[in-house]
């Protein structure tokens, strides 16, 4: 397969020319299982491992290879190869890891385009929805919203969803309806499907994001299950990140459902997401205002005169202090490494000392 029909293009050619990476062969991530990679390459996909040197180097976790990424290597044989660098990206999706303020988890990388699932019954939540824009706008993604399961609610209810969406994201945000089972909107949403272009799947488990790759791909790629009777809740079907090329030059990245959406890194996208407040945030009379009390506060003037949704105005507040917890996580953990950086310097220096 050509390089180009999975995202290959000028840029990255001249990247790897620049840097001596002429004589190496390349690849891009399709698939990661705990360090291990599965890699595309012009010689078909091959399983690959990282060097040494390149796991030694790593500061964390997103210096390592993911889902999405060109990288250099080396074939050994027809099944195995070796990974020494990663080129670099134009983009990346990530979210507070679970559990652990200060890591990030990395969702996709060299992504162009989100697609925002969500299911048209008891899955669909705006201030979810929120969230993932604030990613993909702090990732500089173009999010396209994707309304699965048009066929368990009423052209009515419909309707209501897509005006709410509006209400709180704005009109430019494309916002497309689809039935996984009738195909309805589905030749809507492959038309925005670019050849070249990568797209990223992101959404709650037993939205449908799987049956949507199928219908997208003409076949049966992924993995599919129902949603639990008991628990209304979708069932895990796709286990871990997977690349996914179409037949028309499309690639999409397909991600294990997810529950809980952690904000990091965000400044930009929440900026963006809740571009209102940001703007009545401008006519605060305090720079540093937080937009809870402050006398001569803008936003929250707003608020009382109904010029902005109270219920945005929540999502913005909860978001923005995951935000500046993560943010001072970081730099707690910036100040324990530099710390650590120094000690391990001293003893370096008098194990030398003692030697001579």
């Amino acid at each position: 397969m050509q390089p180009e029909y999975f995202g290959y293009n000028a840029d990255l050619e001249t990247y790897r020319q620049n840097n001596g990476l002429a004589a190496l062969d390349f690849g891009r991530v399709i698939a990661e299982h705990k360090e291990r990679y599965v890699v595309k390459t012009e010689r078909g996909d091959l399983e690959a491992e990282i060097t040494g040197n390149l796991r030694f180097a790593a500061r964390s976790r997103e210096d390592f290879p993911a889902v999405g990424d060109w990288v250099s290597l080396n074939i050994y044989d027809n099944d195995f190869a070796v990974i020494h660098s990663i080129f670099p990206r134009f983009s990346v999706i990530k979210r507070q890891a679970v559990g652990n303020s200060s890591e990030v988890q990395i969702i996709a990388v060299n992504v162009d385009y989100a697609f925002l699932v969500q299911a048209l019954d008891r899955d669909f939540n705006l201030n979810r929805l929120e969230r993932y824009l604030t990613i993909c706008y702090a990732s500089k993604v173009e999010p396209i919203v994707v309304l699965t399961k048009a066929d368990l609610t009423t052209a009515e209810s419909i309707t209501h969803i897509k005006e709410q969406i509006k209400l709180r994201a704005g009109d430019k945000i494309p916002v497309v309806v689809v039935s996984n089972i009738s195909q309805d909107g589905m030749d809507i949403l492959s038309g925005f499907i670019k050849s070249g272009k990568t797209y990223c799947l992101l959404g709650s488990s037993g939205v449908g994001k799987s049956t949507l790759i199928n219908n997208l791909a003409g076949i049966s790629q992924m993995k599919t299950d129902a949603i639990s009777t008991s628990t209304n809740k979708g069932r895990h079907t796709t286990s871990h990140r997977e690349l996914i090329v179409l037949e028309h030059g499309g690639i999409l990245i397909d991600n294990p459902g997810m529950r809980e959406v952690g904000i990091a890194d965000a400044c930009s996208g929440l900026q963006t997401t809740f571009d209102k407040i940001a703007e009545y945030a401008a006519d605060c009379r305090f720079k540093d205002c937080t937009h809870v009390s402050e006398t001569g506060c803008a936003v929250l003037h707003a608020l009382e005169n109904g010029e902005i949704d109270p219920q945005a105005y929540e999502n913005y507040m909860k978001m923005e202090r995951e935000k500046e917890f993560y943010e001072s996580s970081v730099e707690e953990r910036r100040k324990k490494d530099k710390v650590f950086g120094k000690i391990m310097k001293d003893y370096k220096k008098k194990d030398i000392k003692n030697r001579r």
